[in-house]
């Protein structure tokens, strides 16, 4: 049998470097995508619905912000040739599902998030403001956070007393996922999830309309209220920062890559006013789903791993095609099933905020307070729980600190 030809060898030697160059990073990026949105649309739904979202109108905000981040991923990392990637703001819909709906309704909510769009892109446009939020204490924001998600966090086992039978089993798989493969822990519970939701359907015979299946974005025309913006647009600024955009440049700097901070707040800051209308809250730095794409599983060449943010990009919007169809098999969900998932999926952020809010001993009192606030669900003059415990942790630490000098000998 005849040996194969130098120039043919050559090529097969060629096609095998391409298969192991690139196969890395590709594969990391259908991961990212695939963990970044399974593991917190539940989240994202239950924010939208709860500030007022119907079901059109949340698969319209779950579509738009996928579509925004993903081409902003396509677009910074392709310029910037960095494995940058975009996310929407989970911590940013767990607090709108806590805030509630404001005066003005849904449309008062759209307005709001039309302001925190405005206020990202001046963060890129004027780095004072961003020297501003460094300044806000990290104790004190974290605890807000955690008294936001606190009442999400106990709903998977409130609604084990509801409805057992759907609940307990989706509780029991992420646990097990969680001793042996973490990552998957929440994509996993989801399944389970959407398992339970099929046999519901077809148990009890709900009809699911076949146009509800395909997506589209719904216009909202926005109205502007002094509530929804300190008490929405606000905190939602604050938190996103916060949790988001802040870690998610703490995260691509341990994998040793500079942010192109100018541009990803413009970008992800035009992203948001651009979905607002359409429902989106808002879109950021990826923070947890960044390390996906920028560390040793997107491939041993630091200066290839873009391609892995690249191509989760191109994941996003083919899985923006699916959003209607997993909004309409969640809208046929048994009653806190849906509640369930997105407590889980933020098991995890809550731990690491309350761990970061009680880092420092002297801290922890203004800190309690925050989270106390957050969590109590205070509202006062139509503004929400969120920015009263901002207001009263600050202010607590002013009183406590100022106090200092005289408990000195």
């Amino acid at each position: 049998m005849p040996s194969a030809s130098p120039s043919t060898r050559n090529r097969a030697t060629r096609n095998r470097a391409t298969r192991e160059t690139l196969g890395p990073p590709i594969t990391a990026g259908i991961v990212t995508a695939l963990v970044g949105f399974t593991s917190s649309f539940a989240v994202v739904l239950a924010g939208l619905q709860a500030v007022g979202a119907n079901q059109t109108q949340a698969s319209s905000g779950l579509l738009a912000l996928t579509l925004t981040f993903g081409l902003g991923i396509l677009w910074l990392a392709w310029r910037s040739r960095m494995p940058v990637t975009l996310a929407w703001s989970t911590p940013g819909a767990a607090l709108l599902a806590s805030a509630g709906m404001v005066d003005g309704g849904w449309p008062a909510a759209v307005g709001a998030f039309l302001m925190v769009g405005a206020l990202i892109v001046l963060t890129g446009l004027l780095p004072v403001l961003g020297r501003l939020m460094a300044k806000i204490p990290t104790a004190l924001a974290q605890a807000m956070l955690a008294g936001v998600l606190l009442p999400l966090c106990l709903a998977p086992f409130k609604s084990l007393g509801s409805a057992p039978l759907f609940v307990a089993p989706v509780v029991v798989c992420w646990v097990v996922l969680m001793k042996f493969a973490p990552r998957w822990s929440v994509p996993a519970s989801l399944l389970v999830a959407l398992a339970a939701i099929g046999i519901h359907i077809v148990s009890n015979g709900v009809h699911v309309p076949s146009d509800s299946l395909l997506p589209r974005l719904e216009w909202t025309t926005p109205i502007f209220t002094v509530e929804a913006a300190v008490g929405l647009a606000l905190p939602l600024f604050i938190v996103t920062m916060a949790s988001q955009n802040i870690p998610g440049v703490a995260v691509l700097k341990s994998f040793g890559y500079t942010t192109p901070w100018r541009s990803s707040m413009l970008v992800t800051g035009a992203g948001t006013m651009v979905g607002a209308p359409f429902g989106g809250h808002a879109i950021n730095l990826a923070a947890l789903s960044a390390a996906l794409a920028a560390g040793e599983e997107a491939g041993k060449d630091h200066s290839r791993r873009w391609i892995a943010a690249f191509v989760s990009g191109l994941a996003y919007l083919v899985l923006a095609a699916l959003s209607a169809a997993l909004v309409t098999l969640v809208a046929a969900a048994p009653s806190g099933l849906l509640e369930a998932v997105a407590g889980l999926a933020l098991l995890g952020t809550l731990a690491s905020s309350i761990s970061s809010a009680l880092a420092v001993a002297e801290e922890r009192i203004p800190a309690c307070i925050t989270f106390l606030l957050a969590a109590s669900g205070l509202s006062f003059a139509g503004v929400g729980a969120a920015f009263w415990a901002l207001a009263g942790g600050i202010l607590v630490r002013w009183m406590l600190k100022s106090r200092e000098p005289l408990q000195k000998p």
